[in-house]
């Protein structure tokens, strides 16, 4: 496992970018069809609006899988993760093949197993993720699920990780928060090739602690990266803060 450590977002997310586009550029020169896991939420803009900024990708040559959606959201919701692909990824780059996730269905389960049929024909090529602030992996809150193999399930919220909604300005209050969702699962995360993890600001600081240096544990669920033989986690001064044992490679 490799941690870069930024000033700032501002520097971590470009930085972020650059390796991304190089794991995708490498495999489209293989003659490939680049296959990759986006995440969402507030701590990926910077690191998005920088990776449809990079040159020498034909996006028209990508296949994108959705990490994670609510239940019952509708897609014009500003919270809506496929709404949020669609704007700051999608269309920006000019992806043609895309699996989104629809949670707004009467029969998620056959979104869940349609799916996942199509990521599990070939290997990911890398994976984007996030840490929350109650360390959950996509939407696996605690205790995760460690052991299944399905790659997508449904879930359900629990209060911190719907209160981090509410704090990165997506819902106006915890009530209008969904308690389900649909997510990508642990182990099927941690099937991809490379992983990267970028993860700012000093509310995330607790759970960035907690999931590099704690215990590998279903009570912190992006502890299972560390299980991963190719994971580079990217963090800035504030999300990390607070280790105390994690060897770092400071960048400027």
């Amino acid at each position: 496992m490799k941690v870069w450590r930024f000033r700032d977002r501002t520097r971590m997310g470009p930085a972020a970018a650059e390796r991304a586009a190089e794991i995708l550029r490498a495999a489209q020169t293989e003659r490939r069809i680049p296959r990759f896991i986006a995440a969402t939420g507030a701590s990926q803009f910077d690191f998005l609006a920088a990776l449809v900024r990079q040159p020498g990708i034909d996006w028209a040559r990508v296949e994108m899988f959705h990490l994670d959606e609510y239940l019952g959201l509708p897609m014009h919701h500003p919270a809506s993760f496929r709404r949020y692909l669609l704007e700051r990824l999608i269309r920006p780059a000019g992806i043609v093949r895309s699996h989104l996730l629809d949670g707004d269905v009467a029969d998620p389960v056959t979104v869940c197993r349609r799916i996942g049929q199509r990521l599990q024909e070939e290997p990911v090529d890398v994976a984007f993720v996030g840490i929350g602030e109650n360390g959950h992996l996509a939407f696996n809150d605690p205790p995760a699920d460690f052991d299944t193999e399905e790659p997508y399930k449904i879930v359900d919220l629990d209060e911190r990780c719907r209160q981090q909604q509410v704090n990165e300005g997506w819902f106006p209050n915890l009530d209008a928060v969904p308690r389900r969702a649909i997510s990508m699962t642990i182990r099927q995360i941690l099937k991809a090739k490379r992983i990267l993890c970028i993860v700012p600001e000093a509310r995330k600081a607790e759970a960035v602690r907690a999931c590099l240096e704690g215990p590998i544990s279903p009570m912190a669920p992006a502890s299972a990266l560390r299980m991963h033989p190719e994971v580079e986690i990217y963090l800035d001064t504030e999300s990390s803060s607070l280790l105390q044992s994690t060897p770092m490679i400071d960048v400027p």
